[in-house]
């Protein structure tokens, strides 16, 4: 447990290292990008490692998924970074002549990045890349629930960062607490919903700006009028890749009554080509990352008649992909975030009816849609709402540099990756610069005669 001394003493020293003003210098910020991006190579076998270690994560998941995708977010925030930070010119109207206008863009000051468990390292990372690009000292919280690349995360960061800017706390549920007692200056927490609300009260008692990555039930909707081998594959890998721990993993699958059979039984074969006969001896399979989480998915299972997988076994933390079929709309696997190897499908006639369930729920991260119709598309994209969204694909929208990452409504708040990192720990400070050559007097008392022209000045 974390001393709440201990924790004021951390944040102290980063906000006198801040005031000290070398954040703010550009090239302070690409060396320490460069930095972290070293830190990263030097140390990609023990992150490999750390992540098999604790989710049983195949090193081409793992590097992909974390490693590689820090690895591009810093060679585009360094490529980047220059034109970022320079201020941005807003045009004035003709009233506010002779003069200019523009938008700086100022580090926060101290902020706070907690992680979550199912993609361990990235999740850590990522939001610290920018935090350095935009100035700013850094607080780092790991899940504990992901121990060996929490500790392996504090380590990398231990060895090639001042603590004073960039440091790691390690802890539980008590030393999140401690932390967010604290006042800081921006608080970026990745995790559930529920948790999230407490992130967001404790952010509320000192006006703290957040930034919450949440998740939902992510709905796949597949059109009647879709390439069935690849829809098949493309959901079975964005389902089953990290045994379903993945916030943008389809959820919840609705399927064109006339092609639901048709489509299980793809899904089934790209579940064996991925897998094998038996996904508990396949290499590429990850395991849930507890035995709480373990039960959970569990009592799941019941939800409907199992199709596809169901197998298990607890002292592997093991769960097979698993297709549930005749899933009620009010089954508890269709309540909340699923977060597991487990897809229930629901049947549809109409489109419309599809899109009204998915309106029927809190609004989504994600939503995916595969259908060869165009104005299917649209309607889809048109008449629903969700966080990001792509058609014919899943999860691959996440690893757009130049899409922001971020939810709406109850699957979050805010947005990352790429430029929108940058500015969202950034603060845009506007600046109107009004120039001495002139004094119009139009605007000052007295005001008798002037209106009408000031109308059509404004116009």
């Amino acid at each position: 447990m974390l001393a709440q001394f201990a924790v004021g003493d951390i944040l102290g020293k980063q906000r006198r290292f801040f005031e000290t003003g070398k954040t703010k210098d550009v090239s302070f910020r690409l060396e320490q990008l460069r930095l972290l991006k070293q830190a990263i190579a030097d140390n990609e076998a023990a992150i490999l490692q750390s992540l098999q270690a604790d989710l049983n994560k195949p090193d081409v998941e793992a590097y992909l998924g974390e490693i590689g995708f820090c690895l591009s977010e810093i060679s585009y925030a360094l490529k980047h970074l220059r034109s970022w930070t320079k201020p941005r010119k807003i045009s004035l109207p003709a009233i506010q002549l002779p003069g200019s206008a523009a938008l700086y863009y100022e580090p926060l000051g101290v902020v706070l990045v907690m992680g979550a468990w199912n993609y361990p390292f990235q999740l850590a990372i990522a939001p610290v890349i920018g935090a350095i690009a935009a100035g700013n000292c850094a607080i780092v919280k790991p899940s504990e629930l992901a121990p060996n690349t929490s500790r392996l995360v504090a380590d990398i960061i231990k060895k090639y960062f001042n603590p004073d800017f960039v440091t790691v706390v390690e802890g539980g549920v008590e030393t999140s607490k401690r932390l967010l007692e604290q006042k800081f200056d921006y608080i970026f927490f990745t995790g559930g919903t529920e948790i999230g609300k407490i992130v967001m009260a404790a952010a509320a008692k000192h006006l703290t700006p957040v930034t919450l990555e949440l998740g939902g039930k992510t709905p796949c909707i597949v059109d009647a009028d879709t390439h069935l081998e690849y829809t098949a594959r493309r959901i079975a890998w964005g389902k089953f890749m990290n045994a379903g721990q993945t916030c943008v993993a389809p959820d919840y699958l609705l399927v064109n009554k006339i092609i639901k059979q048709d489509l299980l039984e793809e899904i089934k074969k790209s579940i064996r080509e991925f897998y094998g006969d038996d996904p508990a001896h396949s290499q590429d399979y990850c395991r849930i990352i507890n035995q709480t989480h373990f039960n959970r998915l569990s009592e799941l299972l019941k939800s409907g008649e199992i199709v596809i997988g169901g197998d298990t076994n607890p002292a592997d933390r093991y769960i097979a992909p698993t297709v549930i079929d005749g899933v009620d709309r009010e089954a508890a696997v269709m309540k909340d975030e699923i977060f597991g190897p487990i897809l229930p499908v629901i049947e549809y006639t109409d489109l419309s009816e599809a899109i009204a369930l998915v309106n029927s729920k809190p609004k989504p991260l994600a939503l995916y849609f595969f259908s060869r119709d165009k104005q299917k598309q649209e309607k889809v994209l048109r008449e629903t709402s969700s966080g990001g969204a792509c058609i014919n694909d899943t999860v691959m929208q996440f690893a757009v540099t130049d899409l922001p990452f971020g939810g709406v409504g109850a699957s979050g708040i805010g947005s990352y990756h790429g430029k929108a990192s940058f500015e969202t720990f950034s603060h845009q400070r506007s600046v109107l610069n009004k120039s001495f050559l002139v004094d119009f007097k139009l605007r000052y008392a007295p005001y008798q005669g002037k209106l009408g022209f000031l109308k059509r000045l404004i116009k």
